[in-house]
């Protein structure tokens, strides 16, 4: 019984992958769009609004994110704290988890001005989303 089941799954699969790769060449070949499909449009505006309602929770995140980055060596995630990781392996001699954290803290430290350009472009948002009464 469990042998027919096994054949049956097996026949199946061959069957549906033919028809897979028996349709693909079919499917490709049409250059026109299906006009059966959704038709995708371009965006009707810049999404203005909804950068506005997402405002305070997106100020609030990347004001965490550079908390956590320039917290102490206590804080998950902090530059200090994979300092020190950095050169506990250095010092152990461990040169491959050396490089590995090294590299990870160069870009946690690249980060951080990237994080601080945003802070300062969602100030300058936030203004013009209270000037226009969508804040």
């Amino acid at each position: 019984m469990l042998a027919n089941r096994r054949t049956a799954a097996a026949i199946g699969a061959v069957a549906l992958a033919g028809a897979l790769l028996s349709a693909g060449p079919a499917q490709a070949d049409s250059a026109s769009p299906s006009p059966a499909g959704p038709a995708k449009s371009a965006p009707k505006g810049d999404g203005a609004k909804a950068v506005c309602k997402r405002l305070p929770k997106t100020e609030t995140r990347i004001s965490a994110a550079l908390a956590r980055l320039n917290g102490d060596a206590t804080v998950s995630g902090s530059i200090a704290r994979i300092e020190q990781r950095v050169a506990e392996a250095k010092s152990a001699g461990h040169t491959e988890i050396h490089t590995y954290l090294n590299d990870r803290l160069t870009f946690r430290k690249s980060l951080v001005p990237t994080l601080q350009k945003r802070q300062a472009d969602l100030k300058a948002v936030s203004t013009w989303c209270t000037a226009q009464g969508s804040k």
